[in-house]
């Protein structure tokens, strides 16, 4: 994003470091010359925090070949699918992260970038997802969202854009109604022969199509008592699924050996205020307050301030990580990427993410310094095997892990499609040199670059996850 006063603004604001700095040397005139340094300000008001110079790294200086992800790409099913869903033009911003920490408001302590679901925030559950709108232009209504990069030139910064809010008190409302928890039929198919590919997926429609209605006639709220929704939706619910999984069946049975395993698919639960659902998770189980302190008048929190830079371009591909065939991920399936808190919790799960366009084959854990006409650019691929059972677990990680460097799962585990996510970003050289950009981050992260993370919920209709997987497997370069 060129740094340029806003027409429609035409406003700068004297940075936080500014602001310390004056403060600073008015008490040491007041106090025969000993500076104290203060951060305090408004709540929520970010003091003035670079990121340390030693974070910095010239991308010559790494060595080539050491993207593992890149390495993968030769391996295995060949094909992808990528999906356009913008650069977060409506400024969908804000500290949440209904994955990590569900039910508390700004518990992210950093500003998301987000693309694809409209209604994310701390109180998204697979109810309000599910409601909402996307940007993504093939109606995909998943949600991916990333922390922000500034830049922190400690000087006059360019005026932030206001943040859209997202409807918090609709997603609380959904969490707290009755609605019928169902299990994903499209991860437990087979390879589905092309021949009988247009019916499977009207039927998988028609799936979706149920549980929509099923919840309506439960949001019409004449049915008082768990017991009546159960005997007059939830009980005819198993009927219609079991009647439309078995033409599934059949229908692949036609053309190829037919499945047996999809009877146990039809019945669904009733979920009620979050608790009683089959997705394990979505709990604040953080022992942290529903609320922490929120962003300024500037999209500033926690120590994290500068001019927000918007992507230059966000590539979202699913690929086979390294697997010859991959199987659909269940719908609502929670995966991160990286570890927000590295510093506290060790390496283990810190990835490397940074790099310059043209340098995709080496990735580094510092911020990447580029030559004249590359971009700085980060790479996030996502953990790709899946446990088959469950959408979410305690930590947010046992559910589903990586591949090896061959691409295959541990024992147990399947492969789903890879989530590779690319974001460039027009940063100026000089900034680059100066060490004057840094991702947003918890406060004890110090914008440390290995704190780099990224969040996915799969909120893809069942038949558009069956095209996703019938892409890679058949080597097909699909773009929607």
């Amino acid at each position: 994003m060129p740094r340029k006063t806003s027409p429609a603004t035409g406003r700068h604001r004297i940075s936080r470091r500014t602001k310390i700095a004056t403060g600073g040397l008015a008490l040491a005139l007041a106090v025969g010359g000993i500076v104290v340094a203060t951060t305090a300000g408004r709540t929520g008001e970010a003091s003035a925090d670079p990121a340390d110079a030693s974070f910095f790294l010239d991308i010559a200086k790494v060595p080539a070949g050491v993207n593992v992800n890149k390495a993968l790409q030769g391996k295995g099913a060949r094909g992808t699918f990528t999906v356009d869903c913008g650069r977060n033009e409506n400024q969908h911003f804000n500290p949440d992260n209904f994955i990590a920490q569900p039910g508390i408001k700004n518990g992210a302590q950093h500003l998301h970038d987000y693309v694809g679901n409209l209604s994310t925030n701390a109180d998204s559950n697979n109810k309000s997802l599910a409601k909402a709108g996307t940007t993504c232009k093939n109606g995909d209504k998943s949600a991916y969202f990333w922390p922000v990069v500034r830049i922190d030139t400690g000087e006059e910064e360019e005026q932030n854009p206001p943040a859209t809010q997202p409807d918090r008190a609709g997603s609380a409302s959904d969490k707290a109604s009755s609605q019928v928890d169902c299990p994903d039929v499209a991860s437990k198919l087979p390879d589905v022969p092309d021949q009988a590919m247009d019916e499977v997926n009207r039927n998988l429609d028609l799936l979706d199509k149920q549980i929509d209605e099923a919840n309506a006639r439960i949001a019409k709220g004449d049915l008082k008592t768990p017991q009546d929704i159960q005997n007059a939706v939830v009980g005819p619910l198993k009927d219609k699924r079991a009647a439309t999984i078995d033409r599934i069946a059949i229908a692949i049975g036609r053309r190829a050996a037919k499945p047996t395993n999809l009877g146990g698919l039809a019945a669904c639960v009733l979920k009620q205020n979050g608790q009683g659902g089959l997705d394990n998770g979505g709990q604040n189980s953080t022992g942290q307050p529903a609320e922490l302190p929120g962003v300024n008048d500037q999209n500033e929190v926690a120590g994290n301030d500068g001019e927000i830079q918007r992507v230059r371009s966000a590539t979202i591909t699913f690929t086979s990580g390294g697997a010859n065939k991959v199987v659909a991920m269940p719908q609502f399936l929670r995966i991160l990427y990286g570890d927000a808190k590295q510093s506290t919790n060790g390496p283990a799960n810190a990835r490397p993410s940074w790099t310059c366009t043209g340098f995709e084959d080496r990735l580094t854990d510092h911020y990447p310094i580029c030559p004249q006409g590359s971009r700085v650019e980060r790479i996030h691929a996502f953990p790709n095997c899946w446990d088959g059972k469950n959408i979410d677990s305690a930590n947010h990680r046992t559910h589903i892990v990586f591949a090896d460097q061959q691409g295959k799962c541990p024992q147990g585990f399947k492969n789903v499609p890879q989530l590779v996510m690319k974001l460039v970003y027009d940063i100026p050289h000089d900034i680059q040199v100066k060490g004057q950009y840094k991702v947003d981050a918890f406060p004890q992260e110090s914008h440390n670059p290995r704190s780099d993370h990224d969040d996915f919920a799969n909120v893809m209709g069942q038949r558009l996850m069956n095209q996703v997987v019938k892409c890679i497997n058949s080597g097909q370069r699909c773009k929607q």
